[in-house]
């Protein structure tokens, strides 16, 4: 059996989508002209907190979440979205993602490079996300 490994789907994945620097997403998002969507763990972010105003999908759900077909569909969760940047720890599920999303029709979609961490090394800012 061939199997191919995660850094091969994410390297394919990187190829077809577009992929933003942590520098043009700050850019974008100082000029509110992104949606960011932070497709990891709930756990993630209780631990390190997101970027103020991005919008939590966990990765297992982003596609139900985003069809507006499913029965999960989360309208008053996603709105009227402008352009979305997602973004995870690194950079790899949402480059998943990215892709997902692009595959699903989507076409102002794009995965932050370097993902959280980056983000928050450019200077976004990070705010705390509360158990409920």
């Amino acid at each position: 059996m061939n199997i191919k490994s995660s850094k091969e789907l994410v390297d394919k994945a990187n190829e077809s989508i577009k992929v933003m620097s942590p520098e043009q997403v700050k850019m974008a998002y100082d000029k509110g002209d992104v949606t960011l969507i932070d497709v990891r763990d709930i756990r993630e972010l209780w631990k390190e907190g997101t970027i103020k105003g991005a919008i939590h999908i966990p990765r297992g759900m982003l596609e139900f979440w985003m069809d507006p077909q499913s029965p999960y569909y989360q309208e008053k969760k996603i709105g009227d979205v402008k352009s979305i940047v997602l973004f995870c720890a690194l950079g790899f599920r949402s480059a998943l993602a990215t892709k997902s999303l692009k595959e699903m029709g989507f076409e102002n979609v794009a995965n932050a490079n370097g993902g959280f961490d980056s983000l928050k090394k450019i200077g976004l800012p990070v705010i705390a996300k509360e158990k409920k």
